[in-house]
């Protein structure tokens, strides 16, 4: 679908028309790979631009220049007027071998409003973006499930919808045909057709989010226990994931390589069910989080919050990262049915401690526990060192101490076998030590739920003692 909008816009006339940050919704057509492109970055102040670079690097974006003013932000256009004039001249004068050749996008390192996209885009004449933009085409990149595009999609559309409704303003807005009349605008039409797309999207991940709550119900009843992982992006959680689970998930050194919730046993661990999450960034907005807060819910509604950080950042990169998780993840949320009280707080593990310094690591765990989290448990996906720790950990979080299970012989008035009951012991709960004595009788050391535990003496209660 293609729109011919009067629009007054700096473009090439062989660019097809596509609106400032929207993803292409006017032109019909969701690009998905991004690979190759060259971008303009454009910053006011002094802001650190790293993240947002390796951003535009894991889409294969090239920033082939930063372009810097200082001053207060325009409303309306970010930069001055002037100054984007100058950008969109020297843009148009580029001659074969100009780093700026090729240049068709422009990211403004910032979550800019829509009269500022529309006004840079209608300046420059490329397709404009802000840091929010940015990471929903990243998100469009790597979506692969139904549950992820779907919600990616949501997000996509409620960002495309602001930019549509701001040029659907400038259209009636003064003396412009139409003004005043009864009649439709084309962009009038193509917000009522995204509407009506994003009512049936929501009415689709309405249903995902039942069914993902339903799940949880079930896993509840059987007595499963669940560990989630957040943290932000690139902290190592589906490394971690796939080491405790041995469940194969991709595990790739980028950011957001993981847009949907996986969930797996630990190993070793039948009653314990892992979940990997989406990871943060800073500033997320909330229209934004909210298109993901079912995949959010897997791991904030588990039985054990674990916030994973990444020990090799510089020591102010983690504060900042941490402080993030905690005001993106758990204190914006939502659908939250239970607080996180004192017994479901969040602990801290600290990840990658293969590639620091115990100085450093000795630091970032100081650090941890002054921003009133617990003592952090360290490990390393890569060589293993602190996975048996943190097992060890999780299993005491949610069953305590193990308990001893004495199974007496079997009598004419109780003839089940022994090993039945050992059989439901080893598929309820987790064995440390099985010891068989001569007279008949086992004794088992396990880590065993509550409710797997009261399951257990309900049936077998006359030839068991738990202790």
């Amino acid at each position: 679908m293609r729109l011919t909008i009067p629009v007054s816009m700096a473009q090439p006339p062989d660019d097809p028309f596509v609106v400032a940050g929207s993803g292409g919704v006017v032109l019909g057509e969701a690009r998905t790979s991004h690979q190759g492109r060259k971008a303009l970055l454009l910053v006011r102040g002094a802001d650190d631009t790293t993240e947002l670079r390796a951003l535009a690097e894991t889409m294969g974006i090239t920033i082939v220049e930063t372009v810097l003013q200082g001053g207060h932000v325009d409303p309306r256009t970010y930069f001055g007027k002037g100054r984007l004039e100058d950008i969109a001249d020297e843009r148009r004068s580029t001659l074969s071998g100009h780093p700026w050749e090729g240049v068709d996008l422009a990211i403004i390192h910032t979550n800019a409003t829509p009269r500022q996209l529309v006004g840079v885009g209608q300046a420059l004449g490329v397709e404009v973006w802000d840091r929010v933009r940015l990471l929903l085409a990243l998100f469009t990149a790597h979506a692969s499930s139904v549950e992820a595009r779907t919600q990616v999609r949501i997000a996509q559309l409620q960002s495309d919808r602001t930019i549509l409704r701001e040029l659907a303003q400038q259209q009636t807005t003064g003396e412009r045909a139409g003004y005043g009349g009864g009649g439709v605008t084309a962009l009038q039409n193509v917000i009522a057709n995204l509407n009506r797309e994003l009512t049936n999207l929501r009415r689709r991940q309405k249903r995902h989010v039942n069914a993902q709550r339903e799940h949880r119900r079930q896993r509840v009843r059987s007595g499963a226990m669940t560990v989630g992982f957040v943290g932000y992006t690139n902290a190592g959680k589906s490394s971690l994931f796939q080491h405790l689970s041995g469940k194969p998930v991709l595990v790739e050194d980028q950011l957001f390589s993981t847009l949907e919730t996986t969930v797996g046993r630990m190993e070793k661990s039948p009653r314990i069910l892992l979940a990997d999450t989406i990871g943060f960034i800073d500033n997320i907005p909330n229209a934004t989080l909210t298109a993901f807060k079912a995949t959010i819910a897997e791991a904030l509604d588990a039985d054990l919050t674990l916030i994973l950080v990444d020990t090799s950042d510089p020591v102010p990169e983690v504060a900042r990262k941490l402080e993030t998780t905690r005001r993106e993840v758990l204190e914006r949320q939502e659908h939250e049915p239970e607080p996180l009280d004192e017994g479901r707080s969040p602990y801290v593990v600290l990840t990658k401690m293969d590639k620091v310094s115990l100085d450093q690591l000795a630091v970032v765990s100081e650090l941890v526990i002054q921003q009133g989290f617990p003592p952090p448990v360290a490990l390393s996906s890569i060589t293993g060192e602190g996975v048996s720790e943190l097992q060890h950990f999780i299993r005491k979080r949610l069953f305590g101490s193990p308990f001893l299970i004495h199974i007496h012989p079997p009598t004419r008035a109780l003839p089940d076998a022994s090993e039945r009951i050992v059989s439901a012991i080893y598929e309820q709960g987790m064995v440390e030590e099985d010891t068989r004595e001569t007279d008949g009788s086992i004794t088992v050391s396990v880590w065993m739920s509550k409710t797997c535990r009261s399951q257990l003496a309900a049936r077998w209660g006359a030839r068991i003692d738990i202790k």
